[in-house]
């Protein structure tokens, strides 16, 4: 079953997500049988994600969009079990600070995107500038529709000099969202996660998935297309996104960068 080809975006493409169903299993039929495909691929990931540090050519840069409750968090959590911690570095992007309003919107990404040998993952990204930006008219019209040539440009940059770039928008049906909204508000360690604006941008959900539509129109390229995860079963986003990084990965060849000095000759002191 070849997932991240049915997940992605075809350059160019024009997107209805009400043609893409949330709910969809993707084939993979049981949750036990998601399961086992996604405990494998995390199996995986271990030692292609320690073969990335040892290679030292390339980045992976990890960006998870979706509505609210669409489980970046989740996702987060699962996929990335089984990576040592010190070769990930997660960056949630928020409202702009002051300073980083002083700067054009792609400076304080940039600044976030990881090294080569590591992963970055974005939970919510420089995408925000074509979202809620857009949805809230934070900028005059010209200046966000500017801004999907300027991230392909960017991402294009990021490709060119060694970052490969998974972008995944995970897909929640307005029901499932009501749904997990409904259980944050009963669960107290769910709770705070609540603020008051989240019930305000629920009514603005047809604004939000036109937007999203155009991001996904817009800025899904050969070098960083975009994917489609079918988010109202866990199960079934976890083993999507795990197999696209494992893919990922695995397509990379990576080896072992070259010992610094000739360490065969060396000898272990007593």
């Amino acid at each position: 079953m070849d997932l991240p080809r049915r997940l992605a975006v075809r350059p160019g493409s024009k997107i209805d997500l009400a043609d893409h169903d949330p709910a969809d299993t993707l084939g993979l039929g049981t949750e036990a049988r998601a399961d086992k495909l996604h405990a494998a691929n995390v199996a995986r990931l271990a030692p292609l994600v320690q073969a990335l540090w040892a290679d030292n050519r390339y980045a992976l840069l990890v960006v998870l969009q979706g509505m609210d409750t669409s489980g970046k968090d989740g996702a987060i959590r699962h996929v990335f079990s089984g990576v040592n911690p010190q070769a990930c570095r997660v960056k949630s992007f928020k409202k702009p600070t002051e300073d980083e309003l002083e700067h054009d919107f792609l400076w304080r990404v940039h600044a976030a995107c990881p090294r080569r040998g590591e992963i970055g993952i974005f939970n919510r990204s420089h995408y925000e500038d074509v979202l809620v930006v857009r949805v809230h008219g934070l900028v005059p019209k010209p200046v966000w529709r500017a801004r999907y040539g300027q991230i392909n440009r960017f991402e294009r940059h990021l490709h060119d000099t060694g970052t490969r770039i998974v972008k995944c928008f995970l897909h929640i049906s307005k029901e499932e969202q009501k749904q997990r909204l409904e259980e944050r508000i009963k669960d107290p360690l769910k709770g705070w996660k609540m603020e008051p604006g989240d019930l305000a941008e629920r009514k603005l959900w047809d604004d939000y998935v036109r937007a999203y539509e155009a991001a996904l129109e817009r800025c899904s390229t050969d070098d960083a297309p975009w994917h489609i995860i079918p988010a109202d079963r866990k199960w079934v986003r976890d083993a999507a996104i795990s197999s696209l990084l494992v893919r990922t990965l695995d397509s990379l060849k990576l080896r072992p960068r070259p010992a610094r000095a000739d360490i065969a000759s060396l000898i272990v002191p007593d």
